[in-house]
């Protein structure tokens, strides 16, 4: 039964924060004028960092596409940091940097 609980809130877990990314993508895309496709973030990564009080927290890396003029598709990056933004960036179809917030403002 405590195996099965863990399995449970673990799986919750994965759930809340993959929805917050896709939240935070949906923003990022808006405020930059573009549109977030497949409505998707793809987990990369999984790590785990310090947090500002130097607690050991789950550290998510996402993927996902994006397009600022309906035709060419781009790449985004967001990572979280136990649920809370740490970085979000956006690169064109070469892999420049159009838009990055090392702060983690947009969500």
């Amino acid at each position: 039964m405590g195996l099965t609980a863990l399995l449970i809130l673990t799986w919750a877990d994965f759930l809340r924060a993959r929805e917050r990314a896709v939240r935070i993508a949906e923003i990022t895309c808006r405020r930059q004028e573009a549109k977030l496709l497949d409505d998707t973030v793809e987990l990369r990564r999984l790590g785990t960092g310090r947090d500002e009080r130097g607690r050991l927290r789950l550290r998510r890396h996402y993927a996902f596409e994006l397009t600022r003029d309906g035709r060419t598709r781009e790449r985004g990056h967001l990572i979280l940091l136990a649920g809370r933004t740490e970085s979000v960036r956006l690169e064109d179809q070469t892999g420049r940097n159009i838009f990055e917030d090392p702060a983690g403002h947009q969500g």
